[in-house]
């Protein structure tokens, strides 16, 4: 049986909102209810990495399991293979990368994704929806794919580029709105994560490169919806809303 081990990073430090992980929602932290949507998701073992003795401390509080990692890391892969490595488990097929600021994942996504990953056999696969308004495409803020055909919810297609805006991309190839979640073989997370940081991923600040650039394949899946994640102190309060409406 092929067996899956979610692993969510989690930092303090991140720029636009330091201390994300432990802002309430609903008397929960949101590390704590991404945590929770991974359990739910009931496809595997869940865990925490994390680099932060308080974030440590939360998930343990909740009675979570947390792995505590290097302080820092280039990327939130690398994070979760050092985590990976530390369980000292190699029972796991799979590694799944949870988001930790999206507490509105929901649970079918995860499933459709591991689901979905281990009936193609996927080296590396990650989601996407279709993009709902045209000023999404030149938005540098929403990273964007292209895939090699066009995709429905029966299908899958393979990953052509990863990219922040339209300038000199060629407009017959299908576009989407790229969701951060990934879902990889765990030999595959090993050689992703000893590969160099390529240029382009340096440019554009998008780790997904590192594998294109390494003909590491990445099947992309359709999903119907794109979870609200918390980036800053208005997402957070976007967010915080709607599930506090959604509990009433």
């Amino acid at each position: 049986m092929t067996k899956t081990l979610v692993l969510i990073p989690s930092r303090l430090s991140a720029k636009r909102l330091p201390g994300k992980p432990l802002y309430k929602i609903n008397g929960l932290s949101i590390i704590n209810h991404v945590y929770n949507k991974a359990l739910k998701s009931n496809i595997g073992d869940v865990a925490v990495a994390t680099g932060d003795m308080k974030i440590l401390k939360e998930v343990k509080n909740f009675g979570g399991f947390c792995v505590l990692t290097k302080k820092k890391h280039k990327t939130g892969s690398d994070r979760i293979f050092e985590a990976y490595t530390k369980i000292k488990s190699y029972k796991y097929d799979y590694i799944l990368n949870l988001q930790g600021d999206e507490p509105m994942i929901n649970i079918k996504d995860i499933r459709r994704l591991n689901n979905t990953a281990k009936k193609l056999n996927s080296k590396m696969a990650t989601l996407c929806c279709t993009i709902k308004k045209k000023s999404y495409i030149s938005n540098k803020n929403i990273v964007k794919v292209y895939t090699n055909k066009k995709l429905n919810y029966k299908n899958s297609a393979i990953a052509l580029d990863f990219f922040r805006n339209l300038k000199n991309k060629k407009k017959n190839l299908s576009i989407y709105h790229h969701i951060g979640i990934y879902i990889y073989k765990t030999n595959v997370l090993k050689k992703f994560v000893s590969l160099k940081q390529t240029k382009n991923e340096k440019k554009f600040k998008l780790e997904q490169l590192r594998a294109l650039d390494n003909q590491i394949p990445i099947n992309i899946i359709l999903t119907k919806r794109k979870p609200i994640g918390v980036d800053t102190l208005h997402d957070y309060h976007k967010v915080k809303k709607l599930m506090e409406n959604k509990k009433n």
